[in-house]
Formats: structure tokens, C-alpha cells, sequence
């Protein structure tokens, strides 16, 4: 979906913060070697309010988009963390890591006639890959956010207690190979991937690596869409800071959800919480956004002027508010 994203203030000094900023989407281009939380707490600075979160980390390593809300729009965000994701990787075969990326310590090395493009084949690889692609049970990194009885997987990893972390089912709709090239004795694959939430891309790695019989880890990590929210939607920090631009709350949930529209009583009722009756098929959110035929995805609903009143979801004959936003 290319929506027109609303400029909501001057031309100004880099680093002056907005003085009125309306509830909508940041879509960030998030730079190597900042977290998430840096990338947040930069947007307040801008915004000027506190009210700023994100949907969906990126490693410090992985550059690309990050979804931010600003005010309102913060609500949206544990929805849109739910939808799948898109990404430009490269593994590194032949070589193992700590953290299974780059930012790691080296714990294992292949020789380097193991992954020579002579010893490993393009349809070996592709084999490979396709046992990863589907429906599969991943086991998070060690070093990741997972919590393990009440303590993050990456502290007890630090800490020299490293957990066993228990597969989760993830689906990866789409692995596909770009490019394979010889790179310092070690074998590169570039790849895109597409993917449901809570999918690793580090893991992808770790596990193709271990199909191959030589170890693999990530190299490079780059995000570019997120649900309906591409890289052309997408700006920099620099550029923020120069022009700060947010996607309005209405076209935001239009991106990411299908819609429905209300009657100007339909609306008012939904405002303040009440249920309505099912709709049936709503119109679908843009190609890359939500699915309609996903009956747990929630529907954004519209008062006749556009305004977007809430995010609902249909069960047990009804329609009911997730959140209302009017």
C-alpha cells in the first residue's frame, strides 16, 4: 500500500522536537548498531511525547524497517507485531557463533573444502533450504529475548547458565536463494525471506548451516516490509529529525488490516464499546497487509467520515472491539 504520508511539521533545526504530532505510524529506517529502544526513545525526542513504542525488535545488527507508534497509535502495535515480515539476509557457511550472528564468538569453524562451491552444490543447498520453508519448529537463539521461568534466554546465556530452549512452531512462507559466492574460505548465501512473527532469521541461519553439515550464522540482516509497511514507506533518522513524518491513524490500520465500514449508529455504538452484528467478508487491507481469509485478524472499522473508530474481531456471532480509538 503507497498511502500519502502527512507532514506534520515545518522544515526545522535537526533535532528540534515537533510542538503538535497526531497519533499515526513511524515508519523507520533503523540504522546499524542502534536497538530498537534507541530508535524509540530518538522518535520521542522528535515527537515530543513519551507516548512512542515499536512494533517487532531488530537486533542491533539488522537494519531496515521499524514500525513506530506514536500516542494512539501505540495500540496498534500488538496487533501489527502479529503479521508477517519480509527480509534480505546473508548466512555465512562454514562458521559458527555464540549468538548465531556476526556480533558473536566464533565457536566452530568448517574446513574450507567443506563449503567450497566444488563440495556443496546449489541443489544440495536448495534442499536445504526447502526443509526450512513450510511449517517448521524452530528453536529460538540462546541469546534472544525468550523467557525462561521468568528470566530472559540472553541473561542465562551471559550468566553461564545457558537454558535449553524448547522449539516453537513458526511458518516461512518464502526462503529463497540469491546468490551463493566463496567469501575468505567460507561460503556466503544471500537469501530473502518471508515469514510469520516470531520467526528467527539467526536461527535460519544456525539450522541451514547445520542441514549443510558445516555450520552457518548470519552475516547480514535487513527488514524490508513489515505487514503492509514497506522500505519506499520508510525514512531515516536523518531525514526524520530534518521533516517528521508520521502515517495518520486511519491510513495506518488501512495498510495493515481489512476494513469495514460503519453506519454513522454503528459508529457511535462502537465508540463507546458496544458490539455489533458480523459483517461477513470485509474489504482486504492492501496486497501485502492482513488477510481476510484469516479469521483471527482484526478489522478496522470507519465512521462514514473516515475516522477510524476501532480495530474488531468477530466471534460467537458478534463483532467486538479489540480497541477503540474514537
Amino acid at each position: 500500500m503507497s498511502e500519502p504520508q502527512v507532514n506534520v511539521s515545518e522544515p526545522r533545526v535537526k533535532g528540534k522536537p515537533a510542538t503538535s504530532v497526531p497519533s499515526g505510524l513511524v515508519i523507520v529506517d533503523k540504522p546499524g548498531g542502534m536497538t530498537s529502544h534507541d530508535v524509540v526513545a530518538r522518535i520521542r525526542r522528535l515527537a515530543g511525547t513519551r507516548r512512542v513504542g515499536h512494533a517487532g525488535t531488530l537486533d542491533p545488527m539488522a537494519t531496515g524497517v521499524l514500525v513506530v507508534g506514536v500516542e494512539k497509535a501505540t495500540r496498534l502495535l500488538g496487533y501489527l507485531t502479529l503479521t508477517e515480515k519480509e527480509y534480505a539476509a546473508t548466512i555465512r557457511l562454514g562458521q559458527s557463533t555464540s549468538t548465531d550472528d556476526a556480533e558473536g564468538d566464533i565457536i566452530g569453524t568448517a574446513a574450507a573444502v567443506d563449503v567450497s562451491a566444488a563440495a556443496l552444490t546449489r541443489q544440495q543447498l536448495g534442499q536445504a533450504v526447502a526443509g526450512l520453508t513450510g511449517e517448521i519448529q524452530q528453536v529460538p537463539p540462546a541469546v534472544s529475548a525468550i523467557k525462561v521461568e521468568g528470566q530472559r534466554a540472553y541473561r542465562l546465556t551471559r550468566a553461564g547458565a545457558a537454558p535449553e530452549l524448547k522449539p516453537r512452531p513458526v511458518t516461512v512462507y518464502e526462503f529463497a536463494v540469491t546468490a551463493v559466492r566463496p567469501e575468505d574460505g567460507f561460503l556466503d548465501v544471500d537469501a530473502t525471506v518471508r515469514c510469520s512473527s516470531g520467526t528467527y532469521i539467526r536461527a535460519l541461519a544456525r539450522d541451514l548451516g547445520t542441514t549443510v553439515g558445516t555450520g552457518g550464522h548470519l552475516t547480514r540482516l535487513r527488514r524490508t516490509r513489515v505487514g503492509g509497511y514497506g522500505l519506499d514507506q520508510a525514512h531515516t533518522l536523518d531525514q526524520l529529525a530534518e521533516r517528521f513524518e508520521v502515517l495518520p491513524l486511519a491510513q495506518a490500520a488501512a495498510a495493515a488490516f481489512p476494513s469495514r465500514n460503519l453506519t454513522a449508529d454503528e459508529a457511535r455504538r462502537l465508540a463507546h464499546g458496544g458490539r455489533l452484528a458480523p459483517a461477513g467478508p470485509a474489504a482486504p487491507a492492501s496486497a501485502t497487509g492482513a488477510s481476510v481469509a484469516d479469521s483471527r485478524a482484526p478489522v478496522a472499522a470507519y465512521a462514514p467520515d473516515g475516522t477510524l473508530i476501532a480495530l474488531l474481531t468477530e466471534e460467537s456471532g458478534q463483532a467486538r472491539p479489540l480497541v477503540v480509538f474514537a
